[in-house]
């Protein structure tokens, strides 16, 4: 079963709650942080779903069973909220904790109770702005646990709760005296809080990207369906489809679920699913898949699967399970704030009792107290991924590449095969014609001519590519007459007076009354391209060849990855012949081809299990669901919606030269954001000692964390450096 998960803030809570949950019997659960989601597996019938929810709510934390897709709608609402409320919170408390810390560090901006005004501005960031904080850290305190949050509120409460005494009982903002700036730390209640949340903005975008490849799988499907009851045609939700019913699909329609052809002929374009250029040929019994697009004559389908059976929800499933199964990025921060921060709350308290006890004075206690919160509030760690994330993914947009979030950044750095689809990513996904040949008393003119006036009329995307290229070469292209298509075979018609038969060669000779195999011109292309023959008058009269033709750059982009140590694997759902043509001319050895969506998860799978680490290129469904399974997806800014939600980077101007930047370029991300939070840390271990020591005052130790921000800022600027 799956569970709907609310109140995790880090990588922790994750692991907590699927720790609680491992510890029932019979139970065996993933945690997803991503998808705020956990998928339980129970072998008895000893724990029931309440069992669970109370194991879940035993650990701070609330769960709900998603039984339907309205659950999912409901919490999809939810999220929407949530994300809403924390945008909100970061487009106030940001630009307040700007202009707080300007007034408060700038001695020109000392106006006239100017420490009055960053109080009232402070108070609303530290109550309202950081309440998720203080939540967070009153619930992990009620279940005996600690998180960053713990040490956010902590930090927050401490640095405002002293300025608002300094204010009001200790002087600093007395009439009689010009306020004390020594002891306002309204800059860092207010910083603090406001970059943490900018943080948790970033990391909410890339973890609803995650869920997002599902209901782009799932928004492919037709939404109606025309079937027949009772001998009439009847207008329906495609989800009141029942096994049995016949259902009509008029062309350019999507079919709405699995189903066998009992009536009619046409083409079907399967490239979604498949990765086949070419839409295929169907006819009465022949099998096609829903959400599938009819190019041609009109069907009548009977439904063989529906639901959850269907081949679109198989691979909507795959993309769920490779996201599950992707471990969930665990920051440095999280990882370590068992320790760090009970123990940066139990050196506090120390420092305060042997100040206290030794001096014997509470003040100085206090002060060195606050001085080690202060010092070792979490403002550069808070700073560490969102401020490279920021400059990086900026970066990376001027550049035409779209880094979705953290969790892409882990695998870069190893990433030693690349796996590309060829439809759409090595190709331009849409046919071409790329040679015409003639016989003998034939002009190319006459024969563009001819076929153009024939294919204008059809819909099949070679014959529109032959009508296209026919106009753009300025042949005057008449109208036909007495059109025929006939599905998987050629279509024909009468122009200027004379029969001219277009298609398939052996359908054409057969047409004239001639021997099938006699074409032997045209046999030798079959191992490669595309191609229909044109006859009239009872002869053959020329072929057009016609290609899906590979990008300008994908050659330059394939030798760039080598240069780089990079191993390129072609992985296609098109003909052997055609996928590894394609391989020749951009210089890929590694080719497996007429490959299924759910072959290339395995294939994906085996390359992992040999040891390499992969990243994976593409644009079409048939995709998603390796591009998950990978560990680190790339999509084409062309493809479809599905392809780009289910990758970590998009290439948005469909160059492929993009992905051996975006690789160094999140290579560069990751090692900044490593050595943001090594620069933190090793500050915190540095300072907080001294400011135990009482070496280094509350000031001292605001402008201390303050510093230390500004390395962190500068060190995540270097990013712009990056270049194509």
């Amino acid at each position: 079963m799956e569970l709907a998960l609310q109140g995790m803030t880090c990588a922790s809570c994750a692991a907590r709650i699927e720790k609680k949950l491992n510890r029932m019997d019979g139970v065996s659960a993933t945690v997803n942080f991503a998808t705020e989601t956990a998928d339980v597996y129970v072998s008895g019938h000893s724990v029931g779903v309440q069992d669970l929810v109370a194991t879940v709510e035993a650990a701070g934390y609330k769960a709900r069973q998603v039984t339907s897709d309205s659950d999912s709608q409901d919490l999809d609402e939810a999220s929407r909220k949530a994300s809403a409320l924390l945008s909100m919170r970061v487009a106030l408390c940001l630009p307040l904790a700007l202009v707080v810390a300007a007034i408060s560090m700038i001695d020109a901006l000392h106006f006239s109770g100017w420490g009055w005004v960053a109080f009232a501005l402070a108070s609303i960031v530290v109550v309202w702005g950081a309440w998720p904080f203080h939540a967070a850290a009153l619930t992990n305190a009620r279940h005996g646990a600690t998180t960053m949050d713990t040490l956010v509120s902590l930090g927050v409460l401490t640095a405002y709760l002293w300025s608002a005494w300094a204010m009001i009982f200790g002087g600093a903002g007395g009439s009689s005296m010009p306020m004390d700036s020594a002891q306002l730390y309204f800059e860092v209640a207010t910083v603090v809080p406001a970059f943490v949340l900018l943080g948790r903005w970033l990391e909410n975008r890339a973890k609803r990207s995650s869920g997002s490849a599902l209901r782009a799988l799932m928004e492919l499907g037709a939404k109606e369906a025309t079937v027949i009851r009772d001998g009439q045609q009847v207008s329906i939700n495609s989800d009141q489809i029942t096994v049995g019913e016949v259902m009509v699909v008029r062309p350019g329609e999507k079919i709405p679920t699995d189903g066998v052809v009992v009536d009619g002929q046409s083409s079907v374009d399967e490239s979604l699913l498949t990765g086949e250029s070419v839409p295929i040929a169907v006819t009465v019994a022949s099998l096609v898949a829903g959400a599938t697009v009819n190019v041609g004559g009109r069907l009548l389908v009977e439904a063989t699967r529906i639901g959850a059976d269907t081949k679109l929800a198989q691979i909507t499933e795959l993309v769920r399970q490779a996201q599950n199964g992707k471990a969930p990025i665990q920051r440095l921060a999280d990882r370590v704030s068992a320790i760090f921060v009970p123990t940066i709350i139990g050196i506090s308290t120390l420092t305060f009792l042997v100040w206290w006890l030794g001096a014997g004075n509470v003040n100085t206690a206090l002060t060195a107290a606050v001085a080690v919160l202060i010092v070792a509030c979490p403002c550069a760690l808070g700073l560490a991924t969102p401020t490279a994330l920021l400059v990086g993914t900026g970066r990376g947009a001027r550049l035409g590449i779209v880094i979705s979030g953290p969790q892409v950044l882990e695998q870069t750095r190893a990433i030693d095969t690349v796996v590309f689809d060829k439809t759409g990513t090595l190709t331009t996904g849409v046919m071409d014609v790329v040679e015409v040949a003639v016989e003998t008393g034939v002009s190319p003119e006459q024969l563009l001519t001819f076929a153009g006036a024939v294919e204008e009329a059809a819909e099949h995307p070679i014959a529109q590519a032959i009508a296209r290229h026919a106009t753009a070469t300025g042949a005057v292209v008449p109208t036909v007459s007495q059109f025929l298509a006939t599905a998987g075979a050629g279509a024909q018609g009468v122009v200027d007076g004379v029969e001219v038969f277009v298609g398939r060669s052996a359908w054409v000779s057969q047409q004239l009354g001639l021997d099938p195999h006699a074409d032997t011109w045209g046999a030798h292309l079959l191992s490669s391209d595309s191609f229909v023959t044109l006859g009239w008058q009872g002869a053959i009269r020329g072929h057009i060849v016609v290609r899906d033709a590979v990008r300008a750059t994908t050659p330059q982009a394939i030798a760039e990855l080598k240069a780089l140590g990079l191993r390129p694997v072609l992985l296609s759902g098109d003909r052997e012949n055609v996928a590894r043509q394609v391989a020749t001319e951009v210089n890929i050895a590694d080719v497996q081809a007429e490959v299924l969506p759910a072959e290339k998860v395995k294939v994906i799978a085996q390359l992992q299990r040999d040891g390499a680490v992969v990243a994976m290129v593409g644009d079409g469904v048939n995709d998603a669901a390796a591009m998950a399974t990978s560990d680190l997806g790339f999509a084409m800014g062309s493809g479809t919606d599905a392809a780009i939600a289910a990758s970590d980077i998009t290439l948005v101007r469909g160059d492929l030269r993009s992905v051996a930047v975006a690789i160094a370029l999140s290579r560069a991300t990751l090692r900044i954001i490593k050595q943001n939070l090594g620069w933190a840390f090793g500050y915190n271990i540095a300072m907080v000692p001294l400011a135990a020591a009482g070496v280094v005052n509350p000031m001292l130790a605001g402008a201390a964390m303050a510093a230390s921000s500004v390395c962190v800022v500068l060190n995540s600027l270097r990013l712009n450096r990056v270049r194509l």
